[in-house]
Formats: C-alpha cells, structure tokens, sequence
C-alpha cells in the first residue's frame, strides 16, 4: 500500500518544531499546537487522528537549535556527558529503560535546553547530537516503532524549556512535568527503605546458606545494618550447577534453607528485614518450567541460559505474581528484589507477528510490562502495605516507579566513580523514593582510610554493603561502624535535604545536601574550593585522596586539614579552630579526635 507523509509545523521561540507521519493516504490526520506552560516553557502538543481503531503510525518529531551554552548533555542512564553528533545513534526509553528527559548544559552547570517527552511507558526512540553544518543541535523523537495496540486517538506532548538554570533544577522540573502529565504517581517509600543495607551478592555470590548468613547478619546488625537481600543461590540445591540456565522454577533450596520462613524469622529478631531477590523474566533452559512455557518467550538470551516471558499472555503475569505473593505469605519476608526487569523487551522481530499475537491480550510490550508491575504492585501490597521493592538501572523512571519504592545504581563493582555519578543521577529524577548505591566491596588491603573512600562517594544515597564481614579487620569493622553512625546522625539532611550536586561532565567531584541547620559536602577530587556558608554547620566528608583542602568562605581562602577518607564539621561564622567543648561533643558522638581546620 502506498504511504502519504502527513506533516505539521509550528513555530516555536528557538526554532520551528516539525512533526511528521507515515500513515496510509486518506487514513490519519495529525495535528500540531504550540503551548506555553506557567513557567515560560513551550510545549509541542501534537493528536493522530483515524476514523475507525488501527495500528499508530511512525512518528516523528523534529527541531533544530542553535548549540549554544549546549556543551554537555545528561540523561539518567548515561554513564558520561559529552554531546554526540547526530549520526551517532538514538537513545530509547520506555516503562523499563530509563525516562525520556535529556538536559543541555554548560561547563558551570547551567542548563540551557531541556527536551522531556510525556510519553514515558511505551517505546520511544530519542537523538539528540549536533549537526555539523552550523553546529545545531538536531532533536529527533520518534513514536511506535514496535508493536502498538490499535487506536482511534493518540495526544502527547513534549516539553522545551530554554531559559538558563542550574541543570539539576531543569531535570527536576521535566520529571515533574511528566510524572504530571502522564499521570505517573510514584509509591511513597516507607521509612526501611532508607536504612543501610547488607546484601550477600558480592561477597557469597550464589554459596549461600542459612546458618552463614545468620552469622554474618549478627555482626551486620552490630555495625548498625537494618535490612538484608538475599541474591541469587538461595533455589539452588547443594552441589548443582548454579546460573541462570535453572532460574525460573524458584522452588527453595532445603539443603541450604530447610527452614526458610524460621531462618527468615531469626533475621527480622536480628532487627533486620529479610529481602528476597528473584529475576522476573528468566526461565532457563534447564529449568522444569522451560517447556510449561514455550511459545510464550520474547526471545532466548544464550549468553544467560535463559529465555526472556513474555507479559502479553495473561498466564505469564499470573504465574509471576503468584510467585511472589506466595513467598511473601509463606515466609514473611519483608521486600523482594526484582531483577533484570529492563530485559523485557522486544529484540529484532516481534515473535508475536507471525501468529498474529494468538494468546496474547495486549499487542505493546511496555503496556504489558506496566500492566505485569502494577498487578505485582496491587498483589503484594495487599498482603503488606509497607513492602520493600527494589528496582535496578536502568528501570527507574515515572512509570515503573509507581510499583518500586528503592532503586539502585548498575551493578559497578569496585567503581567508586561510577557509583556516586549514577547515585546522583538517580537522585535528581526519583522524587522521594529510596536511591540506592551499589553493593560496595573492597579489599581488606587496603587501609580503612582508602576503604572509607568508596563509603563516602555513596553517602548521598542509601548505602549497601557487601563485604565479609567476618573477614574484615577489626579497624575497617570500626570504620563501617563509623561512617553507619554518620549516615544516621546526619540521615534527614542526607537523604531529605536539598540535594545539589555539581559538575556532572566530570563526574560530580563536589556533591552537597543541606538541611535544617546543617550541610553536608563530599569532596571527590583533588584541587576543588569547597564553599562553605556562613550561618551552619558544614560537614565535609573528604574522598579526595590528599589530607586537606581549600576552603572558600566570605570570598576568603583557606586550607583546611582532614585526612582523606574522614570528614571535618567547620562551625559557623568561625575563623578560628572549634572550642573544646565542640570537640568534647564529637568524641562524645563519634568516638574519636577530629581535626579541626
């Protein structure tokens, strides 16, 4: 059948917005409005429109734009900030990869075009890189090019805001406005989602048993710990092979837990929550279910074992949710978390095509996923209000944050760097549930002060441990004890606080939450002036590397001496070392001398 490209244009203040669409000759007819929001930022609101229900057609949305003050570009899920060219490739999004907002800024921080699409659950396909001819900045945005449900109507809109602001304000604004408009109400994390955390991934990896576990619990409860996840291992028998080719049965390992729903209740008298981890999609190819549901797979991930379910089939959602509800009763756990959730998605060719989506009550994936998430939602929290979920990146935006209430950085191990950068991200986009850094291990080589350095370049979100602990030093048990204490002393201005961090093109070298009557800085690199304001209490907690740093207040420098991998509260309007009963007051709380600048 011949296609007629439908168009409209509407002019915008920085440039001419474009929208145009495949669509069949005399089948849709699209329609494009300019909008201008309260606070001064346009909005491209575009509609299709058919007759009778039929399958959207491919849609497009372009802009050029002067690259001006446009040097660096962020995204949640980007691990670096450099502005590609425009023949470099497209972002995507939906429910289960990241959010459709993207912010243009400058080297002080400043952002000066931020692009944010409603549409945050379906497939969406992004480009945003400058094109040479001029240096423009060339936005694309591109609407159902997978699988979609038949419509009559389609209307979204996408956001420009052009005015110059501090860029962690403008990604703020735009997840607003899209949480808003799409009508995505995030669940409100209870207040265990904030507590430090233990996880046996790193350090047990898949040899888990009940009786270790216990024991290393206990000394995680002494250091302060308040919740646990166990990972993967815990549905594998003694002896088998372990690995995702046996996922997907999620019958207990007796050998290993003969007593799951006692050993469970042992940990929760430890003052501990007990979090179970299951990867939603897989069934491996080993596994007893592998057959029950052939035909019924997205695709096979070989390198994994495992082939991918898809949620389009009722029986798929049904057996996922009864997985989970049935642990939550039998064993009284208190959280799960759900894993691999961003692999469910189409590769390549829909499978469902070539038998025209038999068995299948949805046609779009990411409906379907949100579909499969909020039932899961609905289930659990019927049985336990206040449940635990945890999601990973690269899920983490409006949409999915309707069913998860604790969202953790990528899996990074031994990365300090890549922790804290996409621990800010995370916390700039997720409103007011519980970021999560990841699993922090380090070797016992190192000294405690090289060790406390990973703990701070994840203080500004939730911090989770995964060492030996029963291996571990006394001096870097001490440490961990510490900087826990730390955490909690300083927990609302942390986690509540208004949260600023800076740089983001280099990776946040200096990050800062203030609260009521105190601040608190992390210094993340060598070199950087520290500014520190007058009327509070500022605590810097210094990851940099060298015993001291520059301090800049009143216009005024000066060097402060603090050992790195330890932090120094400087008092305010002070110019001079802190009274000794300030420093009675930190051996008081902290157990130790500080220095004093």
């Amino acid at each position: 059948m011949a296609t007629l490209m439908l168009a409209a244009v509407a002019a915008f203040s920085f440039g001419e917005v474009k929208v145009e669409c495949e669509a069949p000759a005399d089948g849709w007819r699209v329609s494009l409005v300019r909008e201008v929001a309260p606070d001064g930022a346009e909005i491209a609101k575009f509609s299709l429109d058919s007759d009778v229900a039929r399958v959207p057609p491919k849609t497009w949305l372009s802009l050029d734009v002067p690259q001006v003050g446009m040097h660096n570009a962020w995204s949640v899920n980007g691990l670096e900030c450099g502005v590609r060219a425009n023949w470099e490739g497209w972002s995507m999004t939906e429910v289960s990869q990241g959010l459709p907002v993207f912010v243009y800024f400058d080297g002080n921080d400043t952002s000066h075009f931020a692009v944010a699409a409603e549409e945050c659950i379906r497939h969406l396909r992004y480009g945003g890189g400058v094109r040479e001819e001029g240096s423009m900045l060339s936005v694309r945005i591109c609407w159902f090019d997978a699988a979609e449900e038949p419509l009559r109507h389609y209307e979204t809109r996408v956001r420009f805001d052009a005015s110059p602001k501090y860029f962690g304000d403008a990604v703020r604004e735009s997840v607003a406005w899209v949480e808003k408009t799409a009508g995505c109400v995030p669940c409100k994390a209870p207040e265990a989602a904030f507590d430090p955390l233990y996880s046996s991934w790193y350090c047990f990896h898949c040899d888990v048993h009940d009786a270790d576990l216990e024991a290393e619990l206990a000394i995680a409860a002494k250091l302060g710990m308040k919740t646990f996840i166990v990972d993967d291992g815990w549905q594998y028998e003694e002896g088998a092979p372990v690995g995702y080719p046996y996922c997907g049965d999620w019958r207990l390992a007796r050998g290993r837990f003969p007593d799951m729903a006692a050993h469970v209740k042992r940990v929760q008298d430890m003052g501990i929550k007990y979090m179970m981890w299951y990867s939603v999609p897989f069934i491996g190819f080993k596994s007893e279910n592998y057959d029950r549901f052939k035909g019924k797979y997205l695709y096979e991930l070989g390198s994994h074992g495992a082939a991918i379910l898809d949620p389009r089939f009722p029986e798929v959602r049904k057996f996922l949710v009864d997985t989970y509800v049935k642990a939550l009763k039998e064993w009284n756990i208190d959280g799960f978390k759900l894993d691999f959730i961003d692999r469910i998605i189409v590769k390549g060719e829909d499978p469902a095509a070539k038998d025209n989506y038999a068995g299948r009550d949805m046609k779009s994936v990411p409906l379907a996923v949100d579909r499969l998430m909020s039932e899961i939602n609905e289930a659990l929290t019927a049985v336990k209000p206040d449940i635990l979920v945890e999601f990973r990146q690269k899920y983490v935006g409006p949409a999915i944050r309707k069913c998860g209430n604790m969202l953790r950085v990528r899996d990074c191990p031994g990365n300090m760097s890549r922790n804290r950068f996409s621990m800010a991200n995370l916390r700039l986009v997720s409103g007011n549930a519980a970021v999560h850094s990841d699993m922090l291990e380090w070797n016992f080589k190192e000294s405690p002060e090289v060790a406390a350095r990973y703990i701070i370049n994840a203080m500004f979100g939730v911090v989770q441990y995964s060492v030996m602990l029963r291996d571990a030093p006394k001096e870097h048990l001490d440490m961990i004890a510490k900087w826990i204490k730390f955490s909690q002393d300083h927990r609302e201005t942390l986690q509540n606080g208004k949260f600023t961090p800076h740089h983001p093109e280099l990776q946040y070298p200096i990050i800062e939450a203030e609260g009521d009557g105190e601040v608190v800085i992390g210094l993340y690199d060598d070199g950087r002036v520290v500014d520190v304001k007058t009327d509070k209490r500022t605590f810097v907690m210094n990851a940099s590397g060298k015993d001291s740093f520059v301090m800049r207040r009143d216009g005024k420098l000066s060097e402060v001496v603090c050992k790195s991998g330890d932090w120094i509260e400087i008092p305010p309007d002070s110019v001079c070392p802190a009274p000794p009963p300030l420093q009675q007051e930190h051996r008081r709380r902290y157990g130790a001398q500080r220095n004093y600048w």
